[in-house]
């Protein structure tokens, strides 16, 4: 069964005074890309934590983020982060000697405060009260929960991948066999041309026609034209296309876009060789149908 790179899950818990949110969720990447941003009270865990989800998650740009909300609502007037005596010694330092500078002091423009606010002392680094041994084992416990409903979404958005795939490789399979009846006639109707031109030529001309060799050009021409073995390899592609979907371990998202690109090869090589209208429609619909895959194809873990 597929997995799709795509994915969410979320757990939480509440501890003493607060309440820990832990939410992954994930698109999809060549490689894992997993970015952590946690409340400070779990920042010296962050490679634990990396550690704990690694090998599950195996590709995807994946987003952990872990928050915490004060359960009692006056709790949320924090000390504010913002050192305003250091702020106004900066602004009475800056207006002192703003015309030195050549600046006006009357006015504090958004970029000057906001090189107010960057400056040493300013603003306060956050701090945090030690993560108990309590916590640290609910927290694992959500982020393994988080991990299984994560795990559970990919589950169900790679089925639901596979049925597209299914859908648009059937789709291909019935469009390959409505080429057939055009085959058949339009061999005999190169043929037919052929033979017809040849008609058109002066009696001295034909005369001097070899046609035994003519024969064998005819039929080194047609032979180019043949697609019998375009059809059985992309038959054969389609197989193993679904025989992919169905395998089980890593790397299956890799393995059908290796696929689907040598279906479009040998669709590319049907619609060099048509040269009848009916089959090149039928030929851009495949194409339409492969790009829908290989779109999708992108997705899958």
């Amino acid at each position: 069964m597929l997995l799709s790179m795509t994915g969410y899950g979320k757990a939480e818990y509440i501890f003493a005074d607060h309440k820990t949110i832990v939410e992954l969720r994930s698109l999809n990447s060549k490689q894992l890309d997993l970015s952590l941003k946690t409340a400070p009270l779990f920042r010296d865990k962050e490679l634990d934590l990396r550690n704990l989800v690694r090998e599950p998650l195996e590709r995807g740009k994946v987003d952990m983020i872990i928050t915490t909300q004060p359960l009692d609502g006056t709790q949320m007037a924090a000390v504010s982060p913002v050192d305003w005596q250091a702020l106004k010694a900066y602004a009475a330092d800056f207006k002192a000697h703003a015309a030195e500078l050549g600046l006006s002091a009357d006015t504090l423009t958004p970029e000057l405060l906001s090189t107010l606010f960057r400056l040493p002392g300013v603003v306060r680094e956050s701090t945090a009260s030690e993560l108990s041994n309590e916590e640290w084992q609910l927290l694992q416990t959500a982020v393994r929960q988080a991990l299984d409903r994560f795990l559970q979404f990919r589950a169900q958005e790679g089925a639901a991948l596979q049925r597209m795939f299914e859908e648009k490789l059937s789709a291909i399979q019935n469009l390959l066999a409505e080429v057939e009846p055009f085959e058949k006639g339009r061999v005999e109707h190169i043929r037919e041309n052929l033979l017809d031109n040849l008609e058109l030529l002066s009696d001295k001309t034909k005369q001097a026609v070899d046609m035994n060799r003519l024969e064998q050009e005819m039929i080194y021409y047609l032979e180019k034209l043949d697609i019998t073995e375009e059809k059985v390899r992309l038959t054969n592609h389609i197989r193993y296309f679904r025989e992919c979907m169905d395998a089980s371990g890593k790397g299956v998202g890799k393995q059908l876009g290796f696929v689907a690109q040598e279906m479009g090869r040998e669709i590319n090589t049907l619609g060099s060789k048509s040269n009848q209208s009916e089959m090149q429609i039928l030929v851009v619909k495949m194409k339409d149908l492969l790009e829908q895959i290989k779109e999708q194809v992108l997705n899958v873990l």
